[in-house]
């Protein structure tokens, strides 16, 4: 609780307090402090300021102030101590050593550059399960992790990858949002130690910010195989933040740095103070006289510094003017600014915010200069090798289509012994059930609704798993970073740029957080382009579909089959981006700019952690959505039962459903039950699977890949055939993407009216094609 949230007579114990720099030093020297007792004596009449008695005196503060201040009351000291079975709260001295303990949680920002091993130390430290990506954009959202070390409890937060904390990308935006509005208690600013300048731009924002922070220079043991020298200790000192040497894959300096957040938290570091970065004296008399009229408002409170709100006035930071909006002198602070914005004009003849950017560049020139000296080995002399070859202008491409081709060739032939196996488990524990029970329709739902649905889908969890070591692999190793610099031409053509490839690759494993990845691009048209574009990627969900009905109709081209799949999707979505291109966006023309980190073998606990989260995340999929998909498609299918075997099918509530869609979907070579199983493919594609399995049944006992081999009209000829298995596939590649896919498009766009328009489009595209493949290719055979 805060301590504007306490009512007049009401008691609380200080647990922490959150301000900084001057307001921080007065209000902890008025005795404002852990473990004192404040009470509330009176509220003005305006309901500020409000009076307090502590330490035996009463002092008045401002609201804005008391939100700073965090307390616990005796009531939730009382519920603590119930929730811990500890003894019950008797005396104030209980109440003051809860509110010390709770004072021992620390807030935790994980803070730095993208490719700077910010997420490998997350996981390191929390032990959480975040993939790690060698390119900028992975983590595209916040992630939270709680671990605990020597008495305290660290609350960790690993925030999406930036380059600096403007407002030029959603990322940074977010990232500055999240400092200014949770204040966390201490920031973990991760750099790089192999690219110190770059790297250090973000520090002078923190430093701007008045942050209270801890420097991870992370991996380490790259910087000293380069044999460079650095005194980071000087540094330290020189910028007032702790500097420690790490290594996150090797865990090496984690546990020093923590003691350091510890030692930062508790006011016990010499270190940690509050700098002034020196900007000359013409940009410091304008930063002045902007903070003059700001605090002549009164109003300014103490949640953001206002030598940081005079900066970034100055560099017309759009996102800091609604706090100027709110001030009484609002007015008389902007005619201030634009004198002031004039001025620095006329003296350097260039924008204020590349003022600030190159004196921020000075000055961390000027501390590298007295504390960092250049290694004579050339560290990026392997990756310049590799890249002269993946990224040559002949070889470039067809190396990435043959990296393509190997992926999904090897996805098919070293995931089919283990399906096999899977697959053979599924059949004996179906005939062994089928002898066991007696008929019913208990026995019914187990075998055709539960184990021929989700049997029939989790035999594809190998090919899964291979599927994304492969992507694993190119995105831990840099290679991911190189298919977008190679293809930036091409993405331009169609009106997007380099950066967009990314989230489309992504879009192989999981349109959902393809989808997300696309907060990266800084251009909204772009950004809505690529989440338009992305569910034509062919994600992981429709692999199921695609191994069960290659493995029975075209194994022996199995590689290539998938590829085209694949490629069919990367085309279209080419085309649909150059009309989209066209008809529903301008033209916007965002430079491409984006980081090549230097190529890492990647580790086999890295990419064995990420093939673990997606298997765990496939096989909850199968005990939940597609569980339940198939029990509800058994009982559609079971029910109104009929004592006339022959008659069942068609009289069902499933089978009147399939009648009623057949008309539409009988030109694409489909019968009743493959339209009923595009249907309930919506909820997720895997459901497909599940559905066939449910709907055919037939022999009782056999594999799912032998029941389709052997499923029959009423006219005696096959319902499969390559074609319609082809034209199946073909729709499932295209068309409806799953729910949550629509829901990502909803919640990154903003709007309902691009995740319906990317339904219809779909639906109809996937119609539309797969009716081109199935008449073409019927013309063809006869």
């Amino acid at each position: 609780m805060l301590l504007s949230e306490l009512q007049t007579g009401e008691k609380g114990v200080i647990v922490k307090i959150k301000g900084r720099g001057a307001f921080r030093k007065r209000i902890i020297e008025m005795g404002f402090i852990k473990g004192k007792t404040v009470e509330v004596i009176l509220n003005a009449p305006l309901k500020d300021p409000v009076e307090y008695r502590i330490m035996g005196y009463e002092v008045s503060l401002r609201r804005s102030e008391a939100n700073l201040i965090e307390v616990i009351t005796e009531k939730e000291a009382i519920n603590l101590q119930e929730d811990d079975t500890q003894k019950i709260l008797t005396t104030e001295s209980d109440w003051v050593d809860i509110a010390t303990n709770r004072s021992k949680t620390i807030n935790v920002a994980l803070v730095g550059n993208p490719n700077s091993g910010k997420t490998s130390l997350f996981n390191i430290a929390s032990g959480a399960h975040e993939h790690v990506g060698n390119y900028s954009g992975v983590t595209v959202d916040a992630k939270e992790g709680i671990f605990h070390y020597k008495g305290y409890k660290f609350k960790i937060v690993d925030l999406p990858g930036t380059y600096s904390i403007s407002a030029y990308s959603p990322e940074e935006l977010y990232v500055r949002k999240y400092i200014t509005n949770e204040n966390p208690d201490i920031i973990i600013n991760v750099v790089a130690a192999s690219n110190l300048e770059r790297n250090l731009y973000l520090t002078t924002q923190l430093i701007d910010m008045d942050a209270t922070a801890v420097i991870a220079l992370n991996m380490y043991d790259e910087f000293e195989k380069s044999g460079a020298k650095f005194d980071h200790e000087t540094l330290s000192k020189m910028i007032g933040f702790p500097i420690i040497p790490t290594v996150s894959k090797t865990r090496r300096g984690i546990d020093k740095l923590f003691d350091q957040v510890i030692e930062v938290y508790e006011g016990k570091n010499a270190i940690s103070r509050h700098v002034h970065i020196n900007y000359g004296e013409n940009i410091e008399t304008s930063i002045s006289n902007i903070k003059k009229a700001l605090k002549s408002s009164g109003n300014i409170g103490t949640e953001i510094s206002t030598r940081y709100i005079a900066i970034k006035l100055l560099e017309n930071d759009r996102e800091i003017k609604p706090i100027v909006e709110k001030l009484p002198n609002k007015n008389e602070i902007y005619k201030t600014l634009d004198s002031q914005i004039e001025n620095i004009k006329n003296e350097f003849k260039e924008e204020p915010e590349t003022v600030f950017t190159d004196a921020r560049y000075g000055f961390i020139d000027g501390a590298l200069k007295e504390t960092f000296q250049t290694g004579k080995t050339d560290t990026m002399k392997f990756t310049r090798a590799i890249d002269s070859i993946v990224t040559h202008k002949f070889w470039g491409f067809p190396i990435f289509f043959l990296f393509m081709w190997i992926m999904f060739q090897g996805t098919f032939t070293f995931g089919e012994y283990p399906m096999k196996f899977i697959e053979w488990c599924v059949e004996s524990l179906s005939k062994l059930l089928s002898g066991a029970m007696p008929e019913g329709p208990f026995k019914d739902l187990l075998i055709n609704g539960v184990i021929g649905g989700v049997g029939g889908v989790i035999v594809f969890l190998p090919n899964i798993v291979l599927l994304y070591f492969f992507i694993a692999f190119m995105e831990d190793s840099g290679y991911m970073a190189r298919a977008a610099f190679i293809m930036d031409k091409v993405m331009h053509k169609i009106g997007l740029h380099g950066k967009s490839f990314i989230p489309l690759v992504m879009g192989f494993g999981c349109n959902v957080p393809a989808i997300m990845a696309t907060r990266t691009i800084e251009s909204r048209n772009s950004r809505l382009l690529t989440m338009l574009i992305n569910p034509l990627m062919s994600c992981s969900a429709r692999l199921p579909v695609y191994m069960l009905f290659v493995g029975v109709f075209f194994s022996k081209h199995a590689g290539i089959v998938l590829f085209g799949l694949y490629l069919t999707g990367i085309i279209l979505a080419v085309i649909m981006a150059k009309i989209f291109k066209r008809f529903l966006f301008k033209e916007e023309d965002i430079p491409f700019v984006m980081e090549l980190p230097p190529y890492r073998v990647p580790t086999w606990k890295s990419i064995t952690r990420h093939m673990w989260s997606k298997a765990s995340q496939y096989l909850r999929k199968m005990g939940g959505i597609i569980l339940i998909a198939s029990i509800i498609i058994w009982f559609l299918g079971y029910f109104p039962h009929s004592s006339n075997p022959d008659n069942q099918e068609g009289n069902s509530y499933i089978g009147e459903i399939g009648h009623f869609m057949e008309p539409v979907m009988r030109p694409l070579g489909f019968d009743w039950k493959i339209s009923v199983s595009l249907v309930s493919g919506m909820a997720a594609k895997e459901v497909v699977v599940s559905t066939i399995g449910v709907l055919y049944n037939e022999p009782e006992g056999a594999t799912l890949p032998h029941r389709i081999e052997l499923a029959e009209k009423a006219d005696g000829t096959h319902v499969f055939t390559p074609l319609v298995a082809l034209s199946l596939m073909v729709f499932v590649l295209i068309y409806f993407p799953c729910i949550a896919t629509i829901t990502a498009i909803k919640n990154e766009s903003g709007s309902w009216k691009w995740a319906t328009f990317v339904i219809f489009y779909t639906t109809i595209l996937a119609w539309f094609m797969s009716y081109l493949v199935y008449q073409i290719g019927s013309i063809i055979i006869k």
